[in-house]
């Protein structure tokens, strides 16, 4: 239940189980609460930032990194906060304080946790806690996550007053445990919980995972679950919409301006290539789903996360409001949904895995790693993803670039690593020998049953 929910309802009796803003385009102004729609023929965006102290703080207690306070202020805040709603009037976002952004008694942090319930009263924005800053999992026990998620709810509940509870946590990575965790005993069933093709960048890698909404497997966060035995009734989110070409790459390659993350956001975007070329590939970027995606999956989603450290690092925050703008522009329907309401979407039309099934296609735009001449589709389902790459200029053949299983057996780390990602028989990111691309036709009769099982329209 959110502030304003419980301040129209106090005396009423209980909110309708599911109620949630209204999933139509964005109003000027906070959306009545209705029930859950599905997402058929819906195309939604979902923003949000986080407000942190530190660069990375892992735990508590320990940090790595530098501390951030002097860039995270009321006026950058504000900033933001106005800039998106400058391209898009009323639109609602998703907020996310650290567990010292939550606790710090500087003047700085003391004035953002005022403001921020404004945000939620005048917008309807979500405001969450993101354990770890976003790789919780690399530097604490699941025991250790699950009490940083219950106390940092409680304090965000605290802050925000009027029996406010949170739809949805970010987290960056986050185990299945702790996704069960959520579910179960916090009674939150959304969670931001993988970043889609993540490795060699920043203090944790996840590849393995598929870039839509999932419900994650007991097994693996990363793998979705096969059935009720081993089902987590959360909603797994991705962290950042990617240009599926650049999301090949490993890392961050400075000398050659590719970067695996770039796509909708600011760093690999407006940072590396200025504010004309960035917005070009966000839209880009946008459109591999509004358009394409939306034709072959019925609906379509894009997601953003601009963190407060990046407002005066990036500056460039008109940029912000010319994408929101040229979305509504673009796409006259598309809406805003806060992750939480986005996720509690999903549900309403997908109760499990059973007809999860996904088709992607994006060309190259020429920017970074997205080569002109290139397309990709994707292929992901409840029991494996399949990637297939193909020079379009030279009609090439198309090849296998990634196929990972998730019909067999996974199993996450049981200690403290990076190393988080679910490597199947071939994967993009060409870490292994085994991993070099390879024709369709050579992969095993039963691999290719599976496949045609799900995707029928690869026979030819």
């Amino acid at each position: 239940m959110d502030r304003r929910e419980f301040m129209k309802k106090a005396g009423a009796g209980l909110i309708a189980a599911g109620a949630l803003p209204g999933p139509g385009p964005c109003p000027a102004g906070p959306a009545a609460p209705v029930a859950a729609k599905p997402l058929d023929g819906r195309r939604v965006l979902t923003f949000n930032s986080v407000i942190r102290v530190n660069q990375i703080e892992v735990t508590r207690t320990r940090n790595e990194g530098f501390d951030e306070a002097d860039r995270h202020t009321p006026e950058n805040v504000r900033a933001l906060r106005e800039a998106f709603a400058a391209g898009w009037p009323g639109a609602p976002m998703t907020w996310a304080f650290s567990w010292r952004a939550l606790f710090d008694e500087r003047e700085n942090y003391r004035r953002i946790r005022e403001i921020i319930p404004g945000f939620h009263e005048k917008y309807g924005d979500d405001v969450t806690f993101i354990p770890g800053a976003y790789f919780a999992n690399a530097y604490n026990t699941r025991d250790e996550v699950n009490k940083d998620l219950h106390d940092g709810l409680a304090r965000v509940s605290e802050i925000m007053g009027g029996g406010f509870r949170p739809k949805s946590v970010i987290a960056g990575f986050l185990a299945a445990a702790n996704q069960k965790y959520l579910a179960e005993k916090e009674g939150i069933r959304v969670c931001q919980g993988n970043i889609w093709s993540q490795y060699a960048v920043d203090n944790q890698d996840g590849e393995g995972s598929i870039s839509y909404p999932y419900y994650p497997s007991t097994e693996h966060f990363c793998k979705p679950a096969q059935g009720a035995g081993d089902f987590i009734d959360c909603v797994n989110l991705d962290g950042w919409t990617c240009d599926f070409l650049a999301a090949r790459r490993q890392g961050q390659d400075w000398a050659a301006s590719q970067r695996s993350r770039m796509g909708v956001g600011p760093i690999e975007t407006i940072e590396w290539f200025g504010p004309e070329v960035g917005l070009a590939q966000i839209v880009q970027t946008t459109a591999a789903h509004f358009d394409t995606g939306f034709a072959l999956n019925g609906w379509a989603w894009v997601t953003n996360c601009w963190e407060i450290s990046l407002v005066p690092q990036i500056g460039h925050l008109e940029v912000l409001t010319r994408w929101a703008k040229r979305i509504r522009e673009r796409w006259p329907s598309a809406e805003c949904l806060t992750l939480g309401d986005f996720g509690s979407a999903y549900r309403a039309q997908y109760p499990n895995n059973e007809n999860l099934r996904y088709r992607f296609v994006q060309r190259g735009t020429g920017v970074g790693g997205s080569e002109v001449p290139l397309e990709i589709r994707w292929f992901m389902c409840r029991e494996f993803r399949l990637a297939l790459l193909r020079s379009w200029r030279d009609k090439g053949p198309e090849r296998v670039i990634d196929f990972t299983r998730y019909d067999l057996p996974a199993r996450e780390p049981q200690d403290l690593t990076r190393s988080w990602s679910l490597m199947g028989r071939i994967n993009q990111k060409r870490t292994r020998p085994q991993d070099e691309p390879v024709p369709f036709g050579s992969l095993a009769p039963d691999e290719r049953a599976l496949i045609l099982k799900w995707f029928p329209e690869l026979r030819t």
